[in-house]
């Protein structure tokens, strides 16, 4: 029997889930509480295996490619060129391409009806749905897909904890005139935020600059603080509240005979390391996809589940690291340590700080230094509401 998929939410992992369902002949409907499927514009680099998740489908978001890294901490520099380039993309441009796949593979895409509840109804879930102006309306399925971010509603009808969260924020500028559009620049400067500054290209001569900070900073103080040092003018802002990963978040429930799952920030689907969470959440979307088409199977979902414990162990310990250890990792970036950064992604984090450590030992000792002497630096608690 073909079942019927309800999505709440369309994210790009909610709308991704729902092409794919799609594609295998499911009866599928998104529900967005908004008017309008969110379309707003936002820059972000991800990995190459963007590309293996999307296919073509991917290829009109990618606004530009990444093939060297610029790294600065306290004055030092050290340059990482990547063997397969990163990819800058365009969200924006990348929900609408969803959006137009979902609709023509026969799914339906309902804006305006807010989630409100659900419940078991003898062989189906049932679930309220509140319209803006219109009343309530009652709608049943035989899977529901919660993909509706952050403050998932799905989720908290669950029972399930909200994720701790930190805010992302970013200025459109014009790029430097020593900065090539094909080179991203990452600075550390952990007594302004424990992760980093990053400058992206989205062209010849844009750029957006931006930082994660944790909910105790006023972070677009921060930016506008490090943009004026920088000498750059910001043309406008973007910004975004992102799920951080502390450990795998139960994503499935059954309630009946039916089930319920998470999916992208309503899961907590996100690399910690770098608060990256277009790729994983694609990921996390197909592991889902998988378990409603083979009765339940788990086999993806735990291998993005140890990618994403992997960096969660990769951030505890860069959340202990001061000044001087960022100036050090520079320094012990040579041209044997290098090779791994530059031909493994970041998707691959156990090989590829395997590879790490074996062509540099020293940082070894870095880590274990860091883990004795720093300061443990953990983002804010989610803000109720």
């Amino acid at each position: 029997m073909t079942k019927e998929i309800a999505v709440i939410g369309s994210s790009s992992a909610g709308l991704f889930a729902a092409y794919r369902l799609a594609v295998q002949g499911c009866p599928v409907k998104v529900y967005e509480a908004r008017e309008a499927v969110d379309c707003l514009s936002r820059v972000l680099i991800v990995t190459p295996f963007y590309r293996n998740l999307l296919g073509p489908l991917g290829e009109p978001a990618i606004i530009n490619t990444v093939k060297h890294f610029e790294l600065f901490a306290n004055g030092r520099m050290g340059k990482v060129s990547l063997k397969e380039p990163d990819l800058v993309i365009d969200r924006r441009i990348l929900m609408k391409q969803l959006q137009e796949q979902v609709s023509a593979r026969g799914g339906q895409i309902l804006t305006g009806w807010r989630f409100d509840s659900l419940h078991p109804d003898g062989e189906k879930l049932a679930f309220l749905l509140e319209g803006n102006g219109r009343g309530k309306r009652k709608e049943s399925a035989d899977v529901l897909i919660g993909a509706d971010g952050t403050h998932s509603q799905v989720a908290r009808s669950l029972n399930f904890p909200a994720p701790p969260a930190v805010p992302l924020v970013q200025a459109v500028v014009d790029l430097p005139r020593d900065m090539a559009p094909d080179t991203t620049r990452v600075w550390f400067i952990p007594e302004e935020t424990p992760y980093f500054f990053w400058l992206i290209p989205q062209s010849p001569t844009r750029g957006v600059l931006g930082l994660i900070g944790t909910h105790q900073q006023d972070c677009r103080k921060i930016l506008e603080r490090f943009l004026e040092k920088k000498g750059l003018t910001p043309l406008e802002f973007q910004q975004a509240l992102v799920p951080c990963y502390r450990g795998w978040r139960n994503n499935h429930k059954k309630l009946g005979a039916n089930d319920v799952y998470l999916v992208g920030d309503a899961a907590g689907h996100v690399k910690v390391t770098t608060v990256g969470g277009i790729v994983t959440g694609l990921r996390g979307a197909l592991g889902v996809v998988k378990a409603i088409l083979e009765n339940g199977s788990r086999s993806e979902l735990g291998k993005l589940r140890k990618e994403l414990d992997r960096h969660y162990l990769i951030r505890g310990m860069l959340n202990r690291f001061r000044q001087q250890e960022y100036i050090e990792l520079i320094d012990l970036l040579n041209p044997q340590a290098k090779a791994p950064l530059e031909n493994i992604t970041r998707d691959e984090a156990v090989r590829l700080i395997w590879k790490l450590l074996t062509k540099q030992p020293r940082l070894i000792l870095l880590g274990l230094r860091a883990l004795l002497l720093g300061t443990y630096s953990k983002p804010g608690p989610l803000p109720s509401g």
